[in-house]
């Protein structure tokens, strides 16, 4: 059913968003910790929003309030915004009809439960979940077939990370980030804590990559075709270890994961493999590029496509929950050089987090033409995000 109004008018929710160098981890780092220093929530409000900092030649506005809880986002080819709501388990589109910023028409186009990755490919949209991946025709008017194709049913259950995501590579192959089923255990199942590739032909999938803890971001960048994505660290290790990780994803390639972290940092606190050392399963493994403060929590990865900005990305730190001083609740860029090396990173959204208060949680990113959208899925927004 479609239903129009503003965004700011209705209250009734359907379904109710570089760190270290190579070297051995501080000693009190591997020690398992209990922290309970989750920063207190505050509701949105506009006064609070107009307070966010923008990077330079920046502007941010919110274009949608009210919604639950947004994760990830998706532009389609008419400027629509859909947006995947895991919770509620349906799937949304946006609409500004009349082009003040605002998305002013909403239409529920999806429902499956559970859902979270999202993207679209040819005049089909692809959905996913936890175990399956469904492909849903596009009608003109930006809505979806009513019936479903499932692709895919089996992916592994997700246990502690079941939100998976997918987009289509370079290649023309989809590419399913799949989390690890726990913390830091080692996986009984070669397709958890890894990246699959499918062949869209015939649907079956093949391992492109291991050792992921879990890695929800990632993209290609535009100059080399190169997959680069942000991987989460392990919990209760100590407030500072282990990083987030920003990899340079290639096929074949192990990340280290349960094993070591960051740039091919050991985890003492884990007994040796079966047959082997740490650091012996540790040695052939892929190092980190750049690594970013313990906990921060990196959640959406993409890169600007075209215009000043071509080759930089964006990524969402949906921020700690058992850290004493909270880190992430924010948006950072990271920058490439022309070669589409990372040569570091700046703030790019920030004021979520006030001393040990927060009020978002910045978690989808879509980057259009000439817009950044933005969810924050803690107070139900999108921010829209545009150069002055």
């Amino acid at each position: 059913m479609k239903t129009k109004y503003q965004f700011t008018a209705f209250l009734c929710v359907m379904g109710l968003l570089s760190y270290g160098q190579k070297g051995i981890p501080p000693k009190e780092d591997t020690k398992k910790v209990t922290i309970t220093n989750f920063p207190t929530h505050l509701e949105y409000s506009s006064s609070l929003a107009s307070d966010l900092k923008t990077a330079n030649g920046w502007q941010a506005a919110p274009a949608a309030t009210g919604l639950g809880k947004p994760r990830m986002l998706y532009i389609g080819k008419k400027g629509q915004l859909y947006v995947t709501r895991r919770d509620a388990g349906d799937v949304l589109m946006l609409t500004d009809t009349d082009k003040d910023g605002r998305f002013d028409d909403m239409t529920r186009v999806a429902d499956f439960p559970g859902v979270h990755g999202i993207t679209a490919k040819d005049d089909f949209m692809y959905l996913c979940n936890n175990n399956k991946v469904l492909r849903y025709a596009l009608n003109a008017d930006g809505t979806l077939g009513k019936v479903a194709d499932t692709l895919i049913k089996d992916l592994p259950s997700g246990g502690q990370h079941a939100n998976r995501t997918m987009d289509f590579g370079p290649d023309g192959k989809l590419y399913i980030s799949v989390g690890s089923v726990c913390n830091d255990c080692k996986e009984s199942d070669k397709e958890t804590a890894a990246m699959l590739q499918v062949d869209p032909q015939t649907w079956k999938r093949t391992l492109c990559a291991s050792g992921l803890r879990n890695t929800i971001g990632f993209d290609w960048q535009p100059q080399t075709k190169e997959m680069w994505g942000v991987d989460n660290g392990g919990d209760t290790k100590g407030d500072d270890w282990p990083p987030e990780e920003l990899n340079k994803i290639i096929m074949g390639g192990n990340y280290g994961f349960p094993f070591a972290y960051g740039k091919k940092v050991v985890d003492q606190s884990r007994e040796d493999p079966v047959g082997n050392t740490k650091e012996g399963w540790v040695k052939p493994t892929q190092g980190s590029i750049l690594d970013f403060p313990a906990h921060s929590a990196p959640i959406a990865f993409a890169f600007f496509d075209s215009g000043r900005n071509k080759g930089d990305a964006l990524v969402c730190w949906h921020g700690s929950w058992n850290r004493q001083n909270p880190s992430g609740y924010k948006v950072e860029r990271i920058k490439f050089d022309s070669k589409g090396n990372p040569t570091g990173s700046e703030d790019f959204l920030t004021g979520f987090l006030i001393g040990n208060e927060r009020f978002g949680r910045p978690a989808g990113l879509a980057i259009g033409s000439d817009v950044v959208y933005i969810s924050d899925d803690a107070n139900g927004i999108i921010y829209a995000l545009k150069q002055k």
